[in-house]
């Protein structure tokens, strides 16, 4: 059962956490992160105390808001807990809590005396960009922060920092839309800044003493950046999503507003330079460095996750037509120069997302600088042949591409620009299986050598074979699991040289979403009790737990989800506003002996009006019912819908 700590162990955990403690059962709740063992202070109390570790740590759920409290679903909402497992057999519980750093649209401290506009947008020459439908004339900022990571820094030295230092580094996916309520979508060159936090040595707790806008000029800027991840040797890997088709480019009017907007013509951005992994390095006094690998696919980056060797890569795609890639680099904790693979799916089982063996076909090897030379030089005709109707010529190779057919012939003697800048289309050539739809997070569980991969949605060509797969699941989306092996070989019959390639991929039961034949009394088109359109993922090793942050237009409020992998237990911690996504997703162990999982949020009441449920076939939205009642709510929140938060979740305890 759960009771009050002995005396002894509340005064080490009141010691560490400078807060008092109230188990729950009691009324009382916490906000704080406990530090972890070690340190002289620490070892000081502790030794007048009896030996109790910890054993485990259980989350406790909170239930979905409902109208019946309009305020909680118009908001970030946390009503978890979690419960300490002790070696004594006692328990103690703690409130978890979250903390914004800012809302975007805030003017926060540039270090130097003067303030910078939390999720502003900047040109190439580092001016503001301005929204012209606003009369008068204010900077755009984004309302979609999305990839974070905190990183901690032994040699870091900022000024106003009373405690320890880290930092966090936070990308901007796009703003919704202008004043004047046009959309925005992938039209601002994405910004990118270094956030400098103050940790409270006694309880862990972050503040904001510092921001930092990185100057992306050097890499012709930034496209819609989307999730991140924390490399091994403690550097941000950044995305950019849905890259711009080279082959398309003078009809596509988003990306010459984008050119507008970054370079002052329309005509200039060479949609070659998007669809790369940018990676940031963060400097001691608080300011960012970036550059650009150009020899991992030009594919729509979400999130990638880089294995225990610090040369293996896996890489989610989020596209209508997408891979499962892999890269692996020439040395370790260098991603400029490698060899890049797409997997080829054998279907084992079709039904409950369906299950497969994995093969690997070998896409090219090549370093970011000849790629990057190649970019700066060709253009699409220079590397391939497409055409959108079937030419009744059997030079061409019919392939699936975003959704749709393309016949495809590619320039004699340009593999290599084929591979790496034509990567969709010439994976989809050289047999790769391009069937995934909305491939997204990605993440490691190092023990047990198992990768997961969120699929946000199972639709149409996931479903109809013309991909190279073909199973049953729902629109809602899943959860898959790929064991991790060594002693591969291509499809050449080359090894392979990582032991951390993924051998086969199924969707894990209790991590499959669960579609409603009708709304219900909400209007959730999915089981509201039940992960809908997973797209952050990030797995901890200490709490042994998968996290799970939704993108969905099934669920009214979407959810940030703990699933344990041993327990198979499945957690709501927390509710975003509705209409917002769940992002910028980071579980961290151990930072100066404090745990965190930082988490995001995106466009509060983007509300969906319409939703497509299949070809062919439209259905209410998924907030018919509540945007009446919600909207106001989200306005006086959230900048009249244009802010969205940057923050954390408290509350974790010893992970030792």
């Amino acid at each position: 059962m759960t009771k009050p700590l002995d005396p002894s162990r509340r005064r080490v955990l009141k010691f560490l956490s400078g807060t008092p403690l109230l188990p729950l059962a009691a009324g009382g709740s916490t906000s704080l992160l406990l530090s972890a063992y070690g340190g002289s202070s620490y070892a000081a109390v502790a030794a007048e105390q009896p030996s109790v570790a910890l054993r485990s740590v259980t989350f406790n759920p909170m239930a979905a808001p409902t109208l019946a409290n309009a305020a909680a679903m118009a908001t970030t909402t946390v009503g978890s807990s979690l419960t300490a497992n002790y070696s004594d057999g006692t328990k103690q519980d703690y409130a978890l809590k979250y903390e914004p750093f800012f809302i975007t649209g805030a003017q926060i401290s540039n270090g130097a005396g003067g303030t910078i506009l939390g999720g502003g947008y900047y040109d190439i020459k580092n001016q503001p960009i301005l929204d012209a439908s606003d009369p008068g004339k204010r900077q755009f900022f984004s309302d979609c922060p999305d990839g974070m990571s905190l990183i901690r820094l032994d040699n870091a030295r900022v000024a106003g920092v009373k405690g320890n230092t880290v930092f966090a580094v936070v990308q901007f996916e796009y703003t919704t839309r202008n004043v004047a309520g046009t959309s925005m979508y992938g039209m601002l060159p994405s910004p990118i800044a270094v956030l400098t936090l103050d940790q409270d040595k006694a309880t862990g707790k972050l503040s904001l003493v510092k921001y930092s806008n990185i100057d992306t000029s050097g890499v012709n800027g930034l496209w819609i950046t989307c999730g991140a991840s924390r490399s091994p040797w403690n550097t941000h890997l950044s995305s950019e999503e849905y890259e711009p088709d080279a082959t398309a480019i003078a009809t596509n009017a988003m990306f010459a507003s984008f050119s507008q907007n970054l370079y002052g013509d329309a005509t200039r951005a060479n949609p070659y330079h998007y669809g790369h992994l940018p990676e940031i390095t963060v400097n001691p006094d608080g300011t960012g460095t970036i550059k650009k690998h150009y020899c991992l696919g030009r594919i729509s980056h979400e999130l990638v996750q880089v294995m225990p060797d610090e040369r293996t890569v896996l890489m989610g795609d989020d596209a209508s037509n997408g891979g499962l890639f892999m890269f692996i680099a020439d040395k370790a904790r260098d991603l400029s120069s490698g060899t890049l693979y797409v997997a080829k799916w054998t279907q084992k089982t079709a039904a409950d997302g369906g299950s497969a063996d994995l093969g690997w076909i070998r896409l090219g090897h090549a370093t970011s600088a000849e790629i990057k030379a190649l970019a700066d030089s060709m253009k699409a005709v220079d590397i391939v042949d497409v055409k959108t109707a079937d030419p009744a010529d059997a030079s061409y190779t019919r392939i699936p591409f975003s959704g749709k057919s393309n016949w495809v012939r590619f320039v004699p003697g340009q593999d290599k620009a084929a591979a790496f800048l034509e990567t969709h289309r010439y994976a989809a050539f050289k047999g790769g299986s391009l069937g995934f739809t909305k491939m997204e997070g990605t993440t490691v569980n190092i023990k047990d050598k198992i990768a997961y991969s969120a699929m946000s949605y199972i639709q149409t060509p996931m479903k109809d074979g013309s991909g190279g797969i073909s199973v049953q699941g729902p629109w809602a989306g899943a959860v898959y699991a790929l064991n991790l092996r060594g002693g591969q070989k291509d499809d050449t019959g080359a090894a392979i040289d990582s032991g951390w390639v993924p051998v086969d991929m199924a969707a894990v039961p209790a991590l499959l979403g669960e579609d409603l034949a009708a709304q219900d009394a909400l209007g959730n088109w999915a089981n509201p009790d039940k992960v809908a359109n997973p797209d952050n993922l990030k797995f901890s090793e200490k709490l042994r737990t998968l996290f799970i942050g939704e993108d969905s237009g099934t669920h009214v409020n979407n959810f940030l989800w703990a699933y344990n992998v041993d327990t198979r237990v499945l957690t709501r911690l927390l509710s975003c506003p509705s209409g917002a996504e769940s992002t910028g997703l980071q579980a961290v162990d151990d930072i100066n002996g404090f745990a965190y999982i930082m988490s995001n949020f995106q466009h509060p009441g983007d509300w969906e009006m319409t939703t497509r449920l299949a070809a062919g076939t439209t259905v209410p939205g998924v907030h018919v019912k509540v945007q009446a009642t919600l909207d106001p709510l989200v306005k006086a929140n959230y900048r009249d819908r244009f802010g969205a938060a940057v923050g954390y979740l408290t509350g974790l305890p010893i992970l030792a």
